[in-house]
């Protein structure tokens, strides 16, 4: 339980190494889509925007690394922030009940 307690630390010192390659990856894939399905660019104009979202510019270790990585931050940050926010639900609840009562 102790390791839940201090999840909002752990959340508060990975999420600036995990914002920028998130940010990249989710910028690159939203420019990617918009430029060849709403823009008309065809695959190979706008490659190298796929490229630098699937980290293929790391090569090919570094892509799956890459590419684990902002797996594994996307599931941390959600998992350590839905838990941040169900304590802050579940406190609300337990002061509005308590402030009712009185």
């Amino acid at each position: 339980m102790k390791f839940f307690s201090n999840s909002r630390q752990f959340h508060k010192a990975l999420a600036p190494w995990i914002f920028l390659p998130l940010f990249l990856s989710s910028i690159t894939g939203l420019f990617y889509r918009v430029s060849k399905d709403l823009l008309g660019y065809s695959r190979e104009q706008v490659h190298w925007l796929m490229a630098i979202h699937e980290g293929e510019w790391l090569g090919d270790n570094g892509e799956l690394i890459y590419v684990l990585l902002n797996s594994l931050g996307v599931l941390w940050m959600l998992i350590t922030g839905f838990q941040m926010f169900s304590k802050t639900i579940s406190f609300t609840k337990k002061v509005t009940k308590g402030e009712s009562k009185g």
